[in-house]
Order: C-alpha cells, then structure tokens, then sequence
C-alpha cells in the first residue's frame, strides 16, 4: 500500500489530503491499497471558491468552444478506456466487461453534450406584438454540485459535470469515497482537453464534505445519487437553502414474466440484470413476478441452473462474470438479508453465502442468491438489498403483478416479458415507474434520453443527463423588446400589454 494519501482536484491542480483519511480496498483480496483524504468544510469552500472565481469567463465562453473542449474530452477519454476502467475494477470490483460497459454509456453522455450550440439556443418571436419582439434564452446556474456513489464511479460523474459544464456553469464534484480514484483522472482529463483551472474541482471526503456543499451560499445547485434516505436528506436540506435538487435514490425493480414470453430468454435476461454489477445498481431487477405457478417453476428450473453455473470472481480473471461486493460491511449487510429471508420463510434455492475462492478467501465475494415463494411482507421483498439476491413472487394475472409493483415505494424501473403486444402497450401505459422495458430488463435510457424514477426513487422534477438535464443547469429567460419611433410622445398605458382584438 503506497503511503500518499489521495486528495482533492482544485483550480486545476491535484491537491495533497491533509487531516482525517480513510482506507480504500481492493474488494478481490479485502487488502488496503491506499487512502483518501476526507474534506474540512474549509477544503470544499476552497473548491467552492476556485469554481465561483472561474464562472465570470466561464459563462461568456461560447458554446461552440465549450463543445469543442468536449470533443477533445471525448478523444482523451477513449485513449485512456484500458486506464481507466483497471482503477474502476480495481477499487469497485466490477468485472472488466462491465466497467467498460459502464466507462462506454459514460462517454455516450459526453457525446450528447457536444451538441450544446443546438441544446442551448433560445426561441425568437418577431413582432409578438407591433413593433415587438420577444425571445428566451438558456442561462447557466452559477455554481453547481454533484455528489455520486460508488457503484459507478465514471458513469455517474459523466452523467453529471460535462452536461452542467457545456451548459456554462462551473462545477464541484463529491465521489464515493470508497472508489475515489477514477474522478481525479477524469478530471485531470478535463484539463487536458482544455478547460480552465477552476471549471471542475473535486473534493473527496465523507458526510462533512457533502454538508459543507449542501449548505455553501455560492452553490446553487446540486445533483446526488444514491440510497433514498441520504437522497432525501440531500433534497431536504438543499432546498432548504434555497438550491435546485435533484436526488436520485433508491429502487426494487420488479420484472415480470407472463406465460407466452420466451422463457429461455427471459431467464438469461434475468441473469444478467440480478447478478451483473453484484447486484449493486439501481436498476437491477430484484423481484421477478411470474404469473402463473407453472411459469414460476420453469423461471426458477432455469435460473437455479444458470446461478449454479454461474463464474464468480476477480477482474483479473477474463472468465468472471460476477465480482465481489464493495466493502466487507455491505457484504455482511446483504449476506444478512440472505438470513433474514430463510427467517421469514421463503424458499432459498441457491445459497451463495458459502462461496469460497483459493487465494480470494478474504475478498467481499458473495454468490448469486434466488429466493422462491417470496411475499410482499417480507423485508428481502420491501427493501433495497442492492446486492445478488433475486427474490421470485408468483401472480395470478398481469392486474396483479401490476399491483405488487405500483403498491411498492419506489418507481425507478421495470420490466416485462410477453410476446403480446397489448399486454405490453398496457402495462407500459399504466405502470407508476419512470423507466420501462418491455423485453429489456435493464432500460436505462440512452444519452438523448433522460433517466430518472418515480416515487420515492427521485426527490426533484427533473431527470438526470438528456433533455432535462439542460433544463436543470439552466434558467429560462426570456425577454421583450421594443424601439420606439424617435420623436414620438407616447401616452401612459394602464391596460395590461395585450394585442387588441379586431373590432
């Protein structure tokens, strides 16, 4: 373990930690390979500062440059994939194949915000009224925040700063500080494509850190995901002090398998969205609802087998299709789950709290986990495990399964299988989640689109990256204009401004 203490990216520069620090892990091994400053409040308004000294120019910098930086950016990112992507298997645990997945849709988000001379131009109307003429513009923020968690360290970022940044504001980014190390190097990146000292600072650190922005007078808006109580703490105490917020949080995505869907297809769709990423994404399917028992017994027959099959293991191992857990506290609290779910009494079919790997025994590594005969009073069924564990509920109909997810807290995102297209129109139409597949299991939007749940999976209107995004780093104004003819005394008007009807 190297003895430097990672810091802080301020005004252009890395900045050494100072002051209380925390371990970061190898989830593969469980070994300490190095440490990650925690900010002083006094830390991140040195941040806050360099962003707010640098927006002035920042703001009046044309948006063609800015999008230029952003091809540039867009160039070094690609260059540096194999780098990249080692830091995040490395410090995340995430197979290879899925920290490029993830490093990929990232990218896809720095295309969109190259297109920013469109996204950002405003409406014209001529002669709204005689002699008249009225339009809007898209006017930056100021400065703004993200805080990201630590299941995707370069997605999550990208989703949020170049977007804010082509946008005109200036930005202050709070990784997890469990995999702290991937946005310094996107940072450092940023630099290197061209954007001024003081655009992009980031500061890690703990609770401290994410108050001290929260409650900074300069930043004026701030973007965070994570679990839903700190989201809603986040909105709670932003909005308070007057910031927009938007606060993604937490989820239970059910998908739901109808009796004339492709079985087969569905069951490995399944596989892949409970188990890739270790279960630890907000989109992950967590409860399949089959309708029909005939149904479920084919659907659990196919997963039992796939998850015995199923190649647990490091990133160093091409052949890994699942990695290990973040932290050995997030795998004593989700191996918990898998107790608490033999408690209450549902089915365990496959039980992957005694997996065990020669020369891996210490690292966070727990199997795929299903459950069979789960019911919506059980805790593994209500409440966000975000690791391995696939919970099965058996429906009557499609009305039911529906039930079960609209009467569910949360709304990110969902699924079904059919092979009919009415059911499929039906449930898309009428489903309460934000994000819908319909033979997808994982329909996390694509960069021009936005993505974002519903109920208590977002605290905020508006989503992250796409449209909504622009509407997020930016004020509408809009504005009227007229020149009076020289000479010509004009009478004061009482009547509200209006074009008078014809006569």
């Amino acid at each position: 373990m190297s003895d430097e203490i990672l810091g802080h990216f301020i005004n252009g520069e890395r900045i050494a930690g100072t002051g209380r620090s925390s371990a970061v892990f190898n989830p593969a091994t469980g070994e300490a390979i190095g440490r990650v400053a925690m900010a002083s409040s006094e830390t991140v308004a040195r941040a806050v500062d360099a962003a707010a000294a640098a927006f002035p120019s920042w703001r009046e910098t044309p948006p063609l440059k800015r999008a230029r930086i952003m091809f540039r950016y867009k160039d070094l990112l690609e260059r540096n994939t194999r780098r990249i992507t080692e830091i995040i298997t490395r410090e995340h645990g995430k197979v290879a194949d899925d920290a490029l997945g993830e490093f990929s849709r990232g990218i896809e988000v720095v295309e969109y915000t190259c297109a920013a001379p469109e996204l950002l131009k405003g409406e014209f109307a001529k002669n709204v009224s005689a002699g008249i003429d009225s339009w809007s513009e898209h006017q930056p923020l100021g400065v703004v925040a993200g805080i990201t968690p630590f299941n995707f360290p370069a997605l999550v970022p990208l989703w949020m700063f170049p977007m804010a940044i082509v946008c005109g504001n200036t930005f202050v980014l709070k990784p997890s500080e469990k995999d702290p190390s991937t946005s310094l190097v996107l940072a450092e990146l940023m630099s290197e494509a061209g954007l001024p000292d003081g655009v992009l600072n980031v500061v890690n650190g703990d609770k401290e850190a994410v108050d001290a922005l929260l409650k900074s007078r300069e930043v004026e808006a701030v973007s965070f995901v994570g679990a839903t109580p700190t989201a809603e703490y986040v909105y709670a105490t932003g909005t308070a002090s007057g910031k927009r917020v938007q606060a993604l949080g937490g989820a239970k995505n059910h998908a739901i398998v109808m009796p004339d869907a492709d079985i087969d297809n569905a069951a490995n769709a399944l596989m892949g969205a409970a188990y890739g990423t270790s279960g630890e994404r907000c989109m992950a399917i967590s409860v399949a609802v089959c309708v029909g028992d005939e149904v479920a017994e084919k659907v659990v027959g196919k997963l039992k087998d796939g998850a015995t099959r199923m190649k647990v293991g490091p990133a160093s191992d091409a052949a890994s299709e699942m990695g290990p857990l973040i932290t050995r506290d997030h795998f004593e609290k989700v191996r918990a789950y898998v107790d608490i779910g033999v408690e209450e009494g549902a089915t365990l079919v496959v039980d992957g709290r005694e997996l065990a790997l020669q020369g891996y025994e210490d690292g966070y590594f727990l199997g795929p986990c299903l459950f069979d005969h789960v019911t919506p009073d059980m805790r593994i069924y209500r409440e966000e495990i975000f690791g391995p564990v696939l919970s099965l509920v058996r429906a009557a109909s499609l009305e039911d399964a529906m039930a079960l997810i609209d009467d569910h807290e949360f709304g990110n995102g969902t699924c079904i299988f059919t092979r009919d297209g009415e059911a499929a129109r039906h449930f898309g139409n009428r489903i309460k989640v934000g994000m819908v597949g319909i033979n997808v299991p994982l329909p996390v939007p694509v960069a021009v689109h936005s993505f974002g749940g519903w109920k208590r999976s977002l605290f905020g209107d508006l989503y992250a990256y796409g449209p909504d995004s622009v509407r997020f780093y930016t004020r509408r104004k809009t504005l009227t204009q007229r020149w009076p003819s020289g000479g010509v005394r004009e009478r004061a008007q009482f009547s509200f401004p209006n074009t008078p009807l014809e006569a």
